[in-house]
């Protein structure tokens, strides 16, 4: 199909999780990292929308605090922000979502919206899945795309797709959003089939989106645009103002709008999609050595199968040892049993307690 008017990526980046720690701190989380070769995801994420003639420059919304990173990381790779939103706090994604679509050059610009810290392996695959939903976000749809389940993962929340959409051979509407369940109930939904994994990948009109907060959370909408009519600008850089931003409710775009609104559908994709949200996602998706250990940095590995071993800093040497988590980072190494990655949070609050 023909692409006409190029889509204005927003870019989320304003993140600042620990799950990856010893490597994600809150001055440099996880999107600004190179954890899996030379490019950090904010750049990957970045390149996956430079083709000129399906988008426009990016509209990133992030924190001050990273100002300097998103900057210097664009400038790697050649790229420009349309403008740089930056939150004076964090009020979650559905705020900073409407942060965006208020500084739409249109009310009628398709937003894709993406997360700045997941990795997708087949761009191909997902530009087509994009370009194939254009027509239903056109026509008001807000489009959320589903990734297919390669297992009863109970880490994401699940999609149940509903009925064919008219004239789209992609979409289907939405049913239902499912928290993130238990492995049984996952296992149930794989074998109904239909469900798929909520990625948090967005497609809709700027204006489709602010109409569904208006009827769904109006608190929120008042607080968003009062921030962005008494914005302070200065070049690509965007303030909005911060009392009434801080006014706004702190919620994610999943339970403010899209769970709420009518109009919502979903679009299956299958894009080697992966949200890197732990150290064993990091493993899962990473390429092995001939003993399945997943090798970031220097590492000698004898009689030692199936580790990720990620260290810039350290030679780190292993014998007869399987299944490890190893990180180094600056004066911190951190090992642990692999499947255990979960608990890296208690690591992090054990430190900073002392408890």
């Amino acid at each position: 199909m023909t692409q006409t008017t190029p889509i204005t990526p927003v870019i989320l980046s304003g993140g600042s999780g620990t799950r990856l720690w010893p490597l994600s701190t809150p001055t440099r989380p996880k999107q600004f990292l190179n954890l899996l070769g030379p490019l950090s995801m904010f750049q990957l994420t970045i390149q996956r929308c430079a083709d000129k003639s399906l988008f426009r420059k990016p509209l990133i919304v992030g924190s001050s605090r990273h100002v300097d990173l998103m900057r210097g990381q664009m400038q790697q790779v050649g790229a420009e922000a349309g403008g740089i939103i930056l939150e004076p706090c964090a009020r979650n994604t559905a705020p900073a979502i409407a942060l965006a679509a208020l500084a739409a050059e249109n009310p009628t610009d398709l937003l894709l919206v993406m997360p700045s810290d997941h990795i997708i392996k087949n761009i191909p695959a997902f530009h087509d899945a994009v370009l194939a939903s254009i027509p239903v976000a056109e026509s008001g749809w807000l489009v959320t795309f589903g990734i297919e389940p390669t297992g009863p993962a109970t880490g994401y929340g699940y999609i149940q797709q509903g009925d064919a959409i008219d004239g789209s051979t992609a979409s289907l509407s939405a049913k239902q959003f499912v928290e993130k369940p238990t492995e049984s109930n996952a296992e149930k939904m794989l074998a109904a089939g239909g469900y798929h994994w909520n990625a948090g990948i967005f497609l809709f009109r700027a204006d489709s989106y602010l109409a569904a907060m208006e009827k769904n959370s109006p608190e929120m909408l008042d607080a968003c645009k009062a921030a962005m009519d008494a914005r302070r600008m200065d070049n690509e850089l965007c303030f909005p103002e911060a009392d009434s931003f801080a006014s706004s409710p702190s919620d994610s775009i999943d339970y403010a709008i899209m769970e709420r609104a009518e109009k919502v559908a979903v679009t299956p994709v299958s894009p080697g999609w992966s949200d890197v949200g732990s150290w064993d996602s990091v493993f899962d998706i990473s390429d092995k050595d001939g003993q399945s250990n997943a090798i970031f940095g220097k590492a000698s590995t004898m009689n030692s199968t199936e580790n990720l071993i990620h260290s810039q800093e350290f030679e780190i040497a292993t014998y007869g040892v399987e299944n490890l988590i190893i990180v180094s980072h600056e004066n911190k190494i951190m090992i642990l049993p692999r499947g255990q990655s979960q608990n890296v949070k208690k690591i992090v609050q054990k430190l900073e307690t002392g408890d």
